[in-house]
C-alpha cells in the first residue's frame, strides 16, 4: 500500500519521466506501469499532482475524471486489493510528451524540498485505521469534483489534499496526514460555501 523511499515525489517524477522519454504520447495504463500497479498510494500521489498542477484541473470534465479515479484506487485501498484495477478506456487516455514533460518540469521544482519537509513522525498515527480514515476523506473530497468545476481553482485545492493524503502515507507523516485533513476541510467548506451563495 505504500512505497519505503526517501524522496518518494522525486522518484515518481524520475519514474513516469523514462517513460516520456521513451514515448511521444503517453497512456494513463503506462504511468501506472511505471509508477506500480500495487502501489495505491503512489498511483494516488500521481492523480492529486494533476488536479494541483495549474491548467489540467481547469479543463472542464478533467476534475471529474481524476475524481473517479482517486475514488477507485482508495476504494481499492479500503477492500485491500493486492493490485489496482481502472477501466480500460481509462488506461488508454493519452497525454502527449510535450505536455507530460511540461507538467513534470512544474511538479520538479517543488519536489526536492516537499520531500525534505516530510518525515517519518507522528507515526503512531500512520496505523491501519489512520490510513483507512485518509482514504475515505480522499473519497468524499473527490465526489465534491463536480461541483468543484464550477468554482474557479478549487479542483486544485481538492488536488492539494488528495496529494498530500497520499505523500503522507508514502512518508508516514503523521503530521502531513493531519494537515491533509485540514486542506479536506477546507475544500468541503468551499463546497458548502458554493451551495449557501447559489
Amino acid at each position: 500500500m505504500s512505497m519505503d523511499h526517501q524522496a518518494p515525489i522525486e522518484d515518481i517524477i524520475h519514474r513516469i519521466d523514462e517513460v516520456a522519454e521513451k514515448n511521444e504520447r503517453i497512456q494513463f495504463g503506462q504511468v501506472m506501469d511505471a509508477v506500480g500497479r500495487n502501489s495505491f498510494a503512489s498511483l494516488l500521489l500521481v492523480v492529486g499532482a494533476i488536479m494541483l498542477l495549474p491548467g489540467p484541473a481547469d479543463l472542464p470534465g478533467v476534475p471529474v475524471l481524476l475524481g473517479a479515479i482517486a475514488i477507485l484506487l482508495c476504494g481499492q485501498m479500503l477492500a485491500h486489493r493486492d493490485h489496482v484495477w481502472i477501466p480500460d478506456w481509462i488506461e488508454r487516455r493519452e497525454i502527449s510528451q510535450h505536455k507530460m514533460k511540461k507538467m513534470l518540469d512544474w511538479l520538479r521544482r517543488p519536489a526536492a524540498w516537499l520531500d525534505s519537509m516530510t518525515a517519518e513522525r507522528w507515526t503512531f498515527m500512520m496505523n491501519h485505521a489512520t490510513i483507512s480514515t485518509l482514504a475515505v476523506a480522499a473519497i468524499l473530497v473527490a465526489m465534491s469534483t463536480p461541483v468543484l468545476e464550477f468554482i474557479p481553482f478549487s479542483a486544485n485545492l481538492a488536488g492539494g489534499a488528495i496529494f498530500a493524503f497520499a505523500l503522507a502515507i508514502l512518508a508516514r507523516d503523521g503530521l502531513l496526514a493531519g494537515l491533509a485533513v485540514c486542506i479536506s476541510i477546507a475544500t468541503f467548506g468551499l463546497v458548502g460555501y458554493q451551495f449557501f451563495v447559489s
